[in-house]
């Protein structure tokens, strides 16, 4: 599985971590094609019209393959 999701990651399909609905997935798909998230969330629901059921099937397998994105930063923890 790490090396499904380091290849998505490389090709830049990765669930960000702000802008989120449900997983990120929308969002990461228009990241990743250069559309507003908006855009890709009302394409996602248009195409579920055409082909009723694809999205029931597709949604939850880009939540599992997609990696989650990674913060800029990772704070370090503060000891007194």
């Amino acid at each position: 599985m790490n090396a499904v999701h380091d290849t998505l990651a490389r090709q830049g399909l990765v669930r960000p971590l702000n802008g989120r609905m449900l997983a990120g997935v929308c969002a990461g798909l228009s990241r990743r094609f250069g559309l507003d998230p908006r855009i890709g969330r009302l394409l996602f629901v248009l195409i579920l019209f055409v082909i009723p059921g694809s999205q029931i099937l597709v949604y939850p397998l880009l939540w599992i393959l997609m990696p989650a994105e990674k913060p800029a930063f990772s704070p370090t923890p503060t000891t007194f």
